[in-house]
């Protein structure tokens, strides 16, 4: 698609796609053999741009930048939370890991939604595990900061599982989080969208939607950023027609926002409310010595084993000096010793599996940017530091020499310690705005439910009282998902394209 006319700056369609990331991708493809079958147009629309291989650059900040809004760091209004979610055509599917998980019955259960239960979502998750070559690497693909995580929590007698990845062609180089410089991984930019666009999907970078008014969305088209190509469309001002639209936009953050800038911060009572993001904080073992730490897939492993009883799941991870850095609760000659130790780190990853309150939720500001509202209540703090007991403890079980807990009064806690770690690590001494906490699963603020008073769509994500307007992606979740979200958004968003291929 070299371009496209318009007159007007008008364009009109039968369907129109905002966001292309789990949800949005994920329709755009689904959706897309109705253009030949029915003789309808689809068009997709990106904030951001198309990523190549050659646009994946390997530097750390640079990178930050060109994918994240506000480069990986929006904050919560209290400022004591860094929420991390990317624009781009494939969206967040660009910078993850790839983990692809299958959400419990139980997750249902506390859902609670007609319907959506285990045995409905399990040839979803199925299609798009097989789709998306979902599967576990092979033993010699798993780096040492990942089995040394594997090897403490078997000392402990503590079941761990590996996590199945979507990668094709993984070169093991790491920078999952900062784009594939391979294009290994197997999201909706590399799998769902280009069968969408050979189908006839029109496909908009660059093209952030504004607001909706009636069958209408009002959008601007930006040129091109960072050497990426732009839209077929000039710069300017757009107004994108349509019989139905799907609001995608790729985080529980711009969704909810583009709902109420289109219907207002008070259309329905639950828009925006409910949000979840499995708020998460990075620990840091020090082992003495070179741990084969940054070549290879950096999340191979999770546990469990809390998650029921304690609410909070512990993952390997690696992270790359400036994002370490910024996490590490503290400064001065401490800190030094740290980092100058990095080729000698292990890294654990605690995530807290909120609970939905109506208290955290996204609102707009003045100039109808979203705001997010996200309290780090004594609940949380209490589970936050059950799970860094934990960690720390499978750190010494693998051998650590030194730990970086946050919690504590101290920067390192020592291995003749390990037997003080739960008065060490208290409560007292864990400080919102002083430790760094991190969210990248950001959910709900548009949540399903049969209650226009406590929801905002349907159990098929068509929003309330508004026939021609559904959700495809996290905001649909009425609670935290547990598990990493991206293969129950894309089980979602296949349900949604289900009801409305049903009525056309």
């Amino acid at each position: 698609m070299s371009s496209i006319q318009s007159q007007d700056n008008t364009l009109e369609y039968d369907i129109i796609i905002i966001g292309s990331g789990a949800g949005g991708g994920t329709l755009a493809k689904e959706l897309s053999p109705l253009i030949k079958e029915k003789g309808i147009k689809i068009a997709l629309l990106e904030w951001g741009g198309e990523f190549r291989a050659q646009d994946n650059i390997r530097e750390e900040y640079p990178m930050a930048k060109k994918y994240f809004f506000d480069g990986g760091g929006v904050q919560n209004v209290q400022q004591d939370v860094t929420f991390a979610f990317a624009k781009g055509i494939g969206g967040s599917t660009t910078v993850y890991t790839g983990t692809s998980l299958t959400a419990p019955q139980q997750v249902f259960d506390r859902w609670n939604i007609e319907g959506i239960d285990l045995k409905e979502m399990a040839p979803r998750y199925e299609k798009y595990k097989k789709e998306n070559n979902v599967h576990l690497k092979s033993a010699d693909e798993i780096n040492e900061n990942n089995t040394l995580f594997r090897d403490g929590c078997k000392n402990l007698g503590i079941h761990v599982d590996q996590f199945p990845v979507n990668t094709k062609g993984c070169q093991g180089e790491g920078y999952c989080n900062l784009g594939c410089p391979n294009l290994a991984k197997q999201g909706t930019a590399a799998v769902q969208i280009p069968v969408a666009k050979n189908n006839g999907v029109h496909i908009f970078p660059f093209t952030k939607a504004n607001k909706i008014v009636g069958k209408t969305v009002l959008a601007t088209v930006s040129a091109s950023q960072f050497g990426l190509e732009g839209s077929p469309l000039k710069p300017g001002d757009y107004k994108f027609k349509a019989k139905r639209f799907i609001v995608s936009c790729g985080s529980a953050v711009n969704t909810p926002a583009l709902l109420m800038r289109s219907y207002g911060e008070n259309f329905l009572p639950a828009i925006g409310k409910y949000f979840t993001c499995h708020p998460a904080l990075i620990l840091v073992g020090d082992h003495g010595r070179k741990v084969q730490n940054m070549d290879g897939h950096p999340k191979s492993f999770f546990c469990e084993e809390y998650m029921e009883s304690d609410r909070f799941l512990l993952e390997t991870c690696m992270y790359f000096p400036f994002v370490l850095a910024k996490n590490l609760n503290g400064y001065g000659e401490d800190m030094d010793s740290l980092m100058s130790s990095f080729p000698n780190l292990q890294m654990i990853l605690s995530l807290c599996l909120d609970k939905a309150k109506e208290k955290n939720r996204i609102g707009i500001g003045s100039d109808g940017e979203p705001k997010i509202y996200y309290d780090l209540d004594d609940e949380i703090i209490t589970t936050f530091v059950k799970s860094i007991r934990a960690a720390t403890k499978v750190f010494f079980a693998a051998g650590a020499k030194r730990v970086h807990a946050p919690g504590m009064e101290k920067f390192f806690i020592m291995p003749d310690e390990n037997e003080m770690i739960d008065q060490l690590i208290s409560e007292r001494h864990f400080k919102p705005g002083k430790i760094s906490i991190a969210a990248a699963h950001l959910m709900g603020g548009a949540r399903m439910g049969a209650d226009p008073a406590t929801s905002v769509t349907n159990e098929w994500g068509q929003v309330h009282g508004k026939e021609h307007l559904y959700v495809a992606d996290a905001s649909l979740f009425p609670q935290c998902s547990e598990v990493n979200p991206y293969l129950t958004i894309m089980a979602l968003a296949d349900r949604v394209a289900d009801k409305i291929r049903s009525l056309i």
